[in-house]
């Protein structure tokens, strides 16, 4: 490694860990599986919320979400906190930060206009010229939340995607082909279809065009500034839409199944039903989202197939765009000189437990997420075990830069684990503080993993779940209240009490998501 290296930070939104070909599951993704036989993967790496905006916020600044403020979605990141994250940390240091793609570290559908640029009230404040400073980044071309149960906004609302969809005069002849189910009949799967908006147009193409040219720019205007760039793709977040030909890839009748996929809420900790069956206690246009949206209910395995497949599609296209970021850093010159991490917000039940999408069911499908390191001095085809948090890839990529934090962290450098054999972590956490407008319940959640066991207990009413990961990695059997774990319960109790006491007071949420 010559002088400091680049930065490629890769996200996709809800991915789960196991989602990859070369995790065994019947999906095509020849690029990263590359990356994994070439690089370290995490295979016990959580994230620290199981929903976009705290998980993110916690990515950027690399502290727990009680800590930065974004306990849930709804919340907007406080801007003077967001500049003290890694990309501002990283700005300070030289480099030139940017963000390609989807932020969502502001709140989208809000109540009333926020003046955030990703607020939909108020982004048309900004002017089609405005390319950041943002959250700590040099520069930031946007996708305003990106996934397409709402068209694209039409200028003078959204941002830099939105622009560009519109600006050839085509933008509704787009959306009416987006629309359309142009492939087969999906069998009545809900938010399921074969999109035909063809797939230059599509975001996961636009994210990997503007990183791509991005690279470039920067090599060819500053050579001898390093550079750190966060793409940011917004699927395979549901709907379930992947473009055609991408949607046809993989068979429904091929694809694999979770081994259990029915619903046992009765042998669950109470708000399990709670939060599946509660009136959320928001705006009731808002409301209708959270339950149409946010909500699938019961599925047949007709209908988890497609979706499976279509979920797999929006992958191999997002893989295909990852191999193009490759080929280009191959192509500058600057691949023996880039640190590459690839990493997802948050997973998807996917069918587990009859479960679709997100909640605060955090069952290992939804919290565990994918972690790949490539690059540098990184170990080709090195596995780790131990538990980790994409809360530590600011301290990794300050550490890596030789950069210094610009505030207090609970993240921790991977380094050690990547590039040693006798580093070692015992435990993750994860939390989430829900208000009654996602669910209509209020819930306080605090989780830790290990590397062989999982606790979850809400604050609130002292009522946990426990799965002992090594004899039940399928978490049939909650043994929580199980005398026989009794000692191991004390101490995951233990380490969830270690977190620091530096949560901050929670204002009330300004929107949605």
């Amino acid at each position: 490694m010559t002088g400091r290296p680049n930065i490629v930070f890769i996200t996709a939104d809800q991915q789960r860990a196991d989602c990859f070909g070369f995790e065994g599951r019947k999906v095509k993704t020849p690029h990263l599986d590359r990356i994994a036989e070439e690089g370290t993967v995490f295979r016990a790496c959580i994230t620290p919320n199981p929903v976009c905006q705290p998980a993110r916020a916690s990515i950027l600044t690399g502290q727990l979400p009680r800590t930065h403020g974004v306990a849930d979605n709804g919340l907007d990141l406080p801007p003077e906190t967001g500049a003290k994250g890694f990309a501002g940390a990283l700005s300070a240091a030289g480099y030139h930060t940017a963000l390609i793609g989807k932020a969502h570290f502001a709140t989208s559908h809000t109540f009333e206009a926020t003046g955030t640029p990703e607020c939909r009230q108020s982004m048309d404040r900004f002017g089609p010229d405005w390319t950041g400073p943002y959250m700590g980044f040099d520069h930031v071309e946007m996708v305003v939340e990106g996934h397409n149960q709402w068209d694209p906004m039409a200028p003078p609302g959204g941002q830099h995607y939105e622009r560009w969809y519109y600006a050839d005069g085509h933008g509704e002849e787009k959306n009416r082909l987006h629309r359309e189910n142009g492939g087969p009949d999906t069998r009545g799967a809900p938010q399921t279809w074969h999109s035909s908006l063809p797939p230059a147009w599509h975001n996961s193409s636009w994210v990997g065009d503007r990183t791509v040219a991005h690279m470039a720019e920067r090599v060819r205007a500053d050579p001898d500034t390093p550079f750190c760039v966060w793409a940011s793709f917004p699927d395979p977040h549901h709907p379930f839409d992947a473009p055609l030909p991408w949607s046809l890839l993989h068979d429904p009748a091929e694809v694999d199944l979770p081994p259990h996929r029915t619903l046992d809420l009765d042998r669950r900790p109470w708000w399990h039903r709670a939060s599946l069956e509660g009136e959320p206690q928001i705006r009731d246009d808002l409301a209708k989202i959270r339950k149409d949206y946010s909500r699938i209910g019961e599925l047949s395995d007709a209908h988890l197939r497609e979706i499976i497949a279509n979920t797999y599609g929006m992958l191999s296209l997002i893989d295909h765009n990852v191999g193009r970021i490759f080929a280009e850093l191959h192509r500058l010159g600057i691949a023996d000189n880039t640190l590459v991490i690839y990493a997802s917000d948050h997973g998807d039940w996917l069918g587990d437990h009859g479960l679709l999408l997100k909640g605060p069911i955090p069952y290992e499908g939804l919290i565990r997420v994918a972690c790949l390191v490539w690059g540098l001095d990184t170990p080709a085809g090195k596995r780790v075990d131990e538990p980790v948090s994409t809360l530590d890839v600011p301290a990794t990529l300050l550490d890596y830069a030789g950069a210094e934090p610009l505030h207090a962290m609970h993240s921790q450098s991977l380094r050690p684990l990547i590039e040693t054999d006798t580093a070692s972590r015992d435990f993750a956490l994860n939390e989430w503080k829900l208000h009654p407008s996602r669910t209509g319940i209020e819930l306080d959640l605090a989780c830790v993993r290990t590397e062989t066991a999982k606790l979850i207990v809400d604050r609130a009413s002292g009522v946990g779940e426990m799965y002992d990961l090594a004899e039940d990695p399928d978490e049939m059997v909650n043994v929580a209240d199980d005398p026989a774990y009794a000692a191991l319960r004390r101490e995951l109790e233990e380490m969830i009490a270690t977190r620091p006491d530096d949560r901050v007071e929670l204002v009330e949420p300004v929107g949605m998501a």
